[in-house]
């Protein structure tokens, strides 16, 4: 009896960490940067092993969306979608940046199955998502760290002008392209 109690209690524990419940304070995780202020450098590594710094696409403008990770259903749907989408981004001059925590390897392999003709930033280190207030660490048992479902506009100088914090990845493409021409059409 003792013993089915024992097990059922880490069972519980094990479940109760899987659902995220056990994490980290989100009281003392970073914020995403506002929309008005310069968007953080940094360079981090692509599928294909080089470095891409975003300063890179000044010029452009830029959709940043960090996910949680390759291969998911979500995150495939999200990427699908933003791949669908790409030559209407490529006609407003945007070009689409996904990072998540994942390696560059599982990033070649994910844009190799999927289709993907965009860059995918490894952020292996965590300091880039935690930069942009989209880290999660801990409660999601296995999957240890991840990025969460951000993303951000920013502007050809290289200004934050939207953000989406939480985002579904079911009509998100949608969405971003429909900020964007409003973005454009008062800029």
């Amino acid at each position: 009896m003792a013993r089915h109690a024992i097990l059922s209690m880490f069972v519980a524990i094990l479940a109760v960490a899987a659902m995220g419940v056990v994490r980290a304070d989100d009281q003392n995780a970073p914020q995403p940067p506002a929309v008005g202020t310069a968007a953080p450098d940094f360079v981090l590594n692509s599928q294909e092993g080089t470095p891409v710094h975003l300063s890179d696409f000044r010029g452009k403008w830029v959709v940043l969306y960090f996910y949680p990770k390759d291969f998911t259903s979500g995150c495939t749907l999200e990427a699908h979608n933003f791949q669908a989408d790409i030559d209407q981004y490529t006609k407003k001059n945007a070009v689409i940046v996904g990072v998540s925590v994942d390696s560059v390897d599982s990033h070649k392999g994910f844009c190799a199955k999927e289709g993907l003709n965009f860059k995918l930033l490894s952020d292996a280190d965590h300091v880039v998502s935690a930069k942009y207030g989209s880290l999660r660490t801990g409660g999601m048992g296995s999957m240890g760290a991840m990025a969460m479902r951000n993303t951000f506009i920013i502007n050809p100088q290289g200004v934050i002008v939207k953000e989406f914090i939480g985002v579904q990845p079911m009509h998100h493409s949608e969405e971003v392209l429909a900020a964007l021409t409003a973005l454009q059409q008062g800029s």
